[in-house]
């Protein structure tokens, strides 16, 4: 038991560790964005990288995840005895606050931070990253910033694509599997749509693209010990950035979409 304790103390002042360096790698980044226009070609480069390269793996996330939505609620209103027509009401409101936005942050953790982290990584072991700053460029500038940003600019772009065609796959599903008509679905979803669900969802995708990439650069430029370090620190920056946006997720819900 005592050992148990010990090992969960361990990780937990590691963790407050690592919040601490990346909240200094935040104020770097900050920094460095006086240098924007000088690094614009590295950002659109690393916009279409980050981003437009990502789109089918949301795309083909996003379908799926508006069908299961779909399937779900339908079963869950056919077990209560809940008409079917507030299904586009039901999936709409989820699609939009939290499905779109968390899911496609996770799947672009995956994907994005996890490339970051191990780019960087393999920069930091094999000592590029030592000889950017030799030759007198700043790294956080150089490296970071355009990542950084991209991810911060991409992330609720692709959200958008995710909401559309989640829709679509969960009225996709209501014809065919629920029996639910095309215009009672969009009827239901046109009647609970608000703006301000969008918005905020888009809000929360933002945080959570800096999130991905903060702690995707950080890792990448703290990781040590060769091929190993690498894998390592690739690893860590998922998981964190999987915490992250989970934490940063229930406080939104409690700040934005709080009860009236």
């Amino acid at each position: 038991m005592a050992n148990s304790l010990q090992e969960l103390g361990h990780y937990g002042i590691k963790f407050v560790g690592k919040l601490g360096g990346i909240t200094m790698l935040t104020i770097k980044f900050i920094l460095s964005l006086k240098e924007i226009f000088r690094s614009s070609r590295l950002i659109f480069e690393q916009l279409y990288l980050i981003g437009v390269k990502s789109l089918p793996l949301i795309v083909i996330i996003s379908i799926f995840v508006g069908a299961v939505s779909a399937w779900q609620a339908a079963y869950q209103f056919k077990f209560i005895g809940a008409p079917l027509r507030f299904l586009g009401n039901a999936v709409g409101k989820a699609v939009v606050i939290e499905l779109a936005p968390v899911l496609s942050a996770i799947a672009f953790a995956g994907r994005v931070g996890a490339g970051v982290t191990a780019e960087l990584g393999t920069m930091r072991v094999t000592e590029q990253i030592d000889a950017l700053e030799s030759m007198g460029i700043n790294p956080v500038r150089y490296l970071v910033m355009p990542r950084v940003l991209a991810s911060l600019f991409m992330v609720p772009f692709l959200v958008i694509f995710a909401d559309f065609v989640a829709i679509v796959g969960a009225l996709l599903i209501s014809i065919v599997g629920v029996d639910v008509s095309s215009s009672l679905f969009l009827d239901g979803f046109r009647n609970s749509f608000k703006l301000s669900d969008f918005i905020n969802g888009l809000i929360k995708a933002g945080v959570f693209g800096f999130i991905i990439g903060i702690v995707g650069c950080y890792e990448g430029f703290h990781a040590k010990g060769g091929a190993q370090g690498v894998g390592e620190a690739t690893t860590t920056s998922v998981v964190i950035s999987t915490v992250l946006i989970l934490i940063f997720n229930f406080i939104f819900a409690l700040i934005l979409f709080r009860l009236q």
